[in-house]
């Protein structure tokens, strides 16, 4: 018996592909929506597509929607295409360091594009929204592992900033119109259809080329790194939480983060990758840059107490899964020498 139909946006990208999947393969049928931003290899989101559509037991469970998100118009018709179970949003403009070039785009999309989401549900009678938030809201706390408690109100990038307002936004359509939603915090997701403009991606990409790689500061800066198919579980185990609320008949509203709780730092990172390549990284040491945080490390307690979060992916494997897709399925692309 065929699963109620979910809405996606984002569904080119990284991690929104890697969910469609997912969603497939529960037997859920995927409107995917996405504009198809240039912000990397249009190419490579086509690609993705296909990938998606070739994982689709039958033909009509996927389909694909290009549209923007600041079109509210286009997203109300979207939404109210048919009967969706719930959205899942992840279609952001991601990066650190872009938004502080260009924070009124960041802001369109991230903020403004993200109210039409939440109006579409309204209009449309769904009451069950997933909607991704980052690990960059935490700013330059020094409090680790970072907790959903800790206080985020000093966010250090335009980035982190847009993505705060999206989890301050969603609490109001919970507690006037009664949608249970759930904000996502990622930490730092990689794996395969991993974007490329990346860290782990572009460190690949130029140690096969013989090309350097640049690390910002002296390389003792760390990350949590969250294998994709962990982060793709928790955003189903989101998506459940939030049908199920919707289905007791009282609106819910939380946060959650996606994290490995396991911290690598960048030298680290690097190490791991030569290994697995059997490639010695040609490294150059720069500066660090404006807005990024030095560390994060995600609290997992609330995310397994309440969802029955559990990652399993551990960097070492997570590396080694990495480079298995890139070299088998990535490196010949065309978009890979861009």
């Amino acid at each position: 018996m065929a699963k109620a139909p979910v809405f996606l946006t984002g569904a080119a990208g990284f991690i929104g592909s890697n969910t469609a999947e997912a969603l497939l393969k529960r037997g859920h049928s995927v409107l995917g929506f996405d504009n198809l931003a240039p912000v990397y290899s249009v190419d490579k989101k086509r690609d993705n597509l296909e990938r998606v559509r070739a994982a689709a037991p039958h033909p009509e469970q996927f389909h694909f929607v290009e549209g923007d998100l600041r079109d509210a118009d286009a997203v109300r018709h979207a939404v109210g295409s048919q009967e969706f179970c719930a959205i899942i949003h992840l279609a952001a403009l991601a990066g650190v360091q872009p938004s502080i070039k260009d924070p009124k785009a960041y802001t369109d999309v991230n903020v403004t594009g993200t109210l039409n989401i939440f109006e579409a549900a309204v209009q449309s009678g769904i009451r069950s929204v997933v909607a991704a938030s980052s690990s960059s809201v935490y700013g330059a706390n020094k409090k680790l592992p970072f907790s959903e408690s800790d206080p985020v109100e000093t966010p250090i990038s335009p980035y982190a900033a847009t993505k705060r307002a999206g989890e301050l936004l969603a609490f109001p359509y919970t507690h006037l119109h009664g949608l249970s939603i759930a904000n996502m915090r990622f930490f730092t997701v990689y794996g395969p259809r991993q974007r490329p403009d990346l860290a782990i991606y572009k460190f690949t990409r130029a140690m096969l080329a013989g090309q350097p790689i640049t690390l910002y500061g002296d390389g003792s800066s760390s990350r949590d790194y969250t294998f994709i198919d962990d982060c793709v579980d928790g955003i189903l185990k989101a998506m459940q939480w939030t049908v199920d609320g919707a289905a007791s008949g009282q609106g819910r509203y939380d946060i959650f983060n996606l994290g490995e709780s396991q911290t690598v730092n960048l030298n680290t990172l690097v190490e791991l990758l030569e290994k697995k390549l059997g490639k010695k990284a040609k490294r150059q040491y720069s500066d660090y840059l404006p807005g990024d945080v030095f560390a994060t490390f995600a609290d997992l307690s609330h995310s397994k107490q309440v969802l029955g979060y559990d990652p399993k992916i551990k960097i070492e494997e997570g590396i080694a899964r990495f480079v298995e897709w890139f070299l088998k399925e990535e490196k010949d692309k065309p978009w890979v020498s861009l």
